[in-house]
């Protein structure tokens, strides 16, 4: 992994790792794939989480660090989840979320963050506590979303976008950055389109039951 941290090229002049590069690439193969609902999401996502893990380890940033080993451990259980929710028809069902639901997601986001950055404080962990702890708790609620198929896991990447851009970009880590801007383009595409798809499996499932 150290040949992939110290070896890379420069564009725009600015060096980016292999290991950065090849990471955010992964992970921007990932939204892409989410977007269409494959079980290629999860072992590519596998992919990005190792590399990153090493990038953001050598940038002092621990919660950016951190959310990899969450989000390899969440990509596992999405892989067997997504295994286990498939329609003929529709591919990987997805539907909105409940109003509980969405009451647990933005507490989960908002408790998490607080805990999440007075430990970055206290073990000294990384010079930008709070938006670094946003972005760890944000992933794993995100990623807990997308396993079972919750249409706003979306919404959730988008303010993860919107604080990771200004953080990476103080932490020099300006490749990475970009790849969070072009993250949220796709974002946006994929949130219409799982509410469109959201909309014809209960259509569906309307029409079947109705036929019975």
């Amino acid at each position: 992994m150290d040949f992939l941290l110290h070896h890379g090229v420069t564009v725009f002049g600015q060096w980016i790792s292999i290991a950065e590069l090849a990471g955010q690439v992964f992970a921007l193969a990932v939204v892409f794939l989410a977007q269409r609902r494959t079980l290629w999401t999860w072992p590519v996502q596998v992919g990005a989480t190792v590399l990153l893990f090493s990038v953001y380890a050598s940038a002092h940033l621990g919660g950016l660090a951190g959310r990899q080993v969450a989000i390899l451990l969440i990509s596992l259980y999405g892989w067997w989840a997504w295994n286990r929710r498939t329609d003929p028809v529709y591919g990987v069902v997805v539907r909105k979320g409940r109003w509980t639901e969405r009451a647990v997601m933005l507490g989960a986001f908002g408790l998490g963050t607080v805990a999440m950055a007075l430990t970055l404080q206290a073990l000294n962990a990384s010079w930008a506590p709070w938006p670094d702890a946003a972005i760890f708790v944000g992933t794993l609620v995100a990623f807990a979303a997308q396993g079972v198929g919750l249409v706003e896991f979306w919404g959730v990447w988008l303010v993860v976008d919107a604080i990771g851009v200004p953080l990476q970009i103080r932490s020099g880590l300006y490749f990475s950055a970009a790849i969070y801007i072009v993250f949220a383009a796709l974002v946006v595409h994929g949130w219409v389109t799982w509410n469109r798809s959201a909309r014809t499996a209960v259509v569906g499932d309307k029409t079947v039951a109705a036929a019975r």
